[in-house]
């Protein structure tokens, strides 16, 4: 399969399960809700070193916000619903209430599932802080030197999925950048998706162990690398006319926003100086959710 010009390898993305809970930071400004949800989603890339990936959803306008303020909705993941909680608690507590104005808020309040956010950080308040409802909704005021810190009492946790992945061949940096740029930015479009490395792009893609360290989860991912082309003992994936690869991973609430994303930016990749788009998967070892770059383009045009 071509596209523009670009081959579309006849492979499959390997994602696998995680857990999922939004944040709806706002505040005063919509700077102010940005620099909180930057502060949050702050060495959030990979569960392998971070424990969490997080990222910004979308901002979001003052009339779809619980408070009519501007906000910023934040997706975060983890390996399983016990990790959503402590990384909401931590991150909620040490990045948001700490930031000017903001206040904080459950994004899935129709999850079945529910994790202890506010009912944790209101001790901050030591005796001080009060309780509020608005119908089966219940908040903390936290009182702060500036006034006082509203937190949702418990978030939604549901079922996610992590890890879905492009993996762009160029022929050079330039080209491999603007593609990835792009890409990032068509799969950004869609609802219920972040992409957790810096500007969305990873250029360190990992394979699972080591070659030669054993006590390592990860590491350099040799077939994909150019200046190892060549190297006695490597099985390159390199056409001859790649200098370049970046790789684009992204988490997601379910796996059709997942799959819609991927589609998005594989369209949106296909520019001069690419020469293939491929995913990275481990035969099926890692994880059950398989999304099939050919199946995902004839999905769209259908």
């Amino acid at each position: 399969m071509e596209i523009e010009g670009v081959r579309i390898r006849d492979t499959f993305a390997e994602a696998f399960d995680v857990w999922a809970a939004r944040a709806v930071i706002t505040a005063r400004t919509p700077a102010w809700a940005l620099e909180a949800a930057r502060a949050m989603t702050g060495f959030a890339t990979s569960l392998i070193g971070c424990k969490v990936e997080a990222g910004i959803e979308a901002a979001l306008e003052p009339e779809a916000t619980p408070d009519g303020r501007p906000g910023v909705a934040v997706l975060l993941f983890a390996f399983d619903r016990d990790g959503v909680a402590k990384r909401l608690v931590e991150r909620v507590g040490q990045a948001v209430l700490t930031c000017p104005t903001s206040a904080c808020f459950d994004g899935l309040p129709d999850a079945a599932e529910r994790v202890p956010v506010g009912a944790r950080l209101r001790y901050f308040g030591d005796g001080f802080q009060a309780s509020k409802r608005l119908g089966p909704r219940r908040f903390w005021r936290v009182p702060v030197m500036e006034g006082e810190f509203l937190v949702e009492d418990s978030f939604g946790a549901q079922p996610g999925v992590g890890g879905g992945n492009l993996i762009l061949l160029a022929r050079d940096a330039d080209a491999a950048l603007e593609a990835a740029e792009a890409a990032a930015a068509a799969m950004r479009r869609v609802p219920g998706v972040v992409l957790p490395f810096p500007g969305g792009v990873a250029r360190s893609g990992s394979k699972v162990g080591s070659r030669r360290y054993k006590a390592l989860a990860a590491s350099t991912n040799e077939a994909y690398c150019p200046t190892l082309r060549g190297r006695l003992g490597v099985a390159t994936e390199l056409p001859e006319d790649v200098n370049a690869v970046l790789e684009l991973v992204l988490d997601g609430l379910d796996a059709a926003a997942v799959a819609a994303a991927l589609a998005a930016g594989i369209r949106a990749a296909c520019r001069p100086g690419v020469v293939e788009i491929s995913a990275g998967n481990y035969g099926g070892k890692l994880g059950r959710h398989h999304f099939r770059l050919h199946e995902l383009l004839a999905a769209v045009e259908a």
